[in-house]
């Protein structure tokens, strides 16, 4: 490439995401279910009040570029969320990746669901060459530095999670299975319920309060029924008026 003077800065000359996209034909294999409905019902109930909704993103199995020396290099997280960044690409397009060396923010939370074949990787208990890329376990703590990385698996139903001290993932004694991120002012823990109508545990976001995030769904039912109730009450004190409601 033509050197420029001044010469250009990295941003200007390193692959973005329109060059480095998440869709591979070549790829064979799509998420299962659970990998569909799991990183769905996070993504509904992710609502940090500390950031405003045009600067939370959030993604499934979207292309992680994380090293700006090997630009090809990438993970896929099965969920991660950005806080402080647009929620689109210089405020303008969805993102087709995400590309850490264009974007400037890094992601606060990972999630991965353990599968069988990926459990080592996941946990950081699989070796590498020199040669050959990071695994997911080095680049969330050694190049990224996650804040949050949360482990879960499904068959056993349970829940790791990892915080970055220092240098180094440190795994959590959790007394319940719960982990409060204070800079989010959210909490995630396993949640006993019905999701797509499927009754399990799931992971799924909570207030300072201890109360689960609702959904859309949910929260236009809570909000029927709130009116509902209003209703009732508005007719029960007009009767006590003397007055029929039906006639109004």
């Amino acid at each position: 490439m033509y050197q420029t003077d001044p010469p250009l800065p990295p941003k200007k000359t390193l692959p973005t995401m329109y060059d480095l996209p998440s869709e591979d034909p070549q790829e064979p294999g799509l998420p299962d279910e659970f990998h569909i409905y799991q990183p769905q019902l996070l993504r509904e109930t992710f609502r940090p009040p500390t950031y405003p909704q045009e600067q939370v993103f959030v993604a499934s199995d979207l292309n992680l570029y994380y090293d700006s020396h090997h630009t090809l290099w990438y993970k896929r997280p099965d969920w991660f969320a950005v806080v402080g960044n647009s929620r689109l690409y210089e405020e303008k397009d969805l993102r087709l990746s995400y590309v850490v060396w264009q974007e400037g923010v890094n992601p606060f939370v990972v999630v991965e669901l353990l599968s069988p074949g990926t459990e080592k990787e996941d946990l950081g208990q699989s070796l590498r060459d020199a040669e050959q890329p990071p695994t997911k376990w080095q680049v969330y703590e050694q190049i990224l530095r996650v804040p949050y990385y949360i482990v879960f698996d499904r068959y056993t139903d349970t829940l790791k999670v990892f915080i970055l001290q220092a240098d180094r993932y440190t795994e959590l004694n959790l007394e319940e299975t719960r982990i409060w991120m204070p800079t989010l002012e959210l909490g995630l823990g396993l949640w006993q319920g019905s999701y797509q109508g499927i009754e399990r545990l799931w992971l799924r976001w909570y207030d300072a309060n201890g109360n689960w995030m609702p959904t859309p769904t949910e929260a236009e039912r809570q909000r029927s029924e709130e009116l509902e109730v209003k209703a009732e009450r508005l007719a029960a004190k007009l009767q006590e008026l003397g007055i029929n409601p039906e006639e109004l």
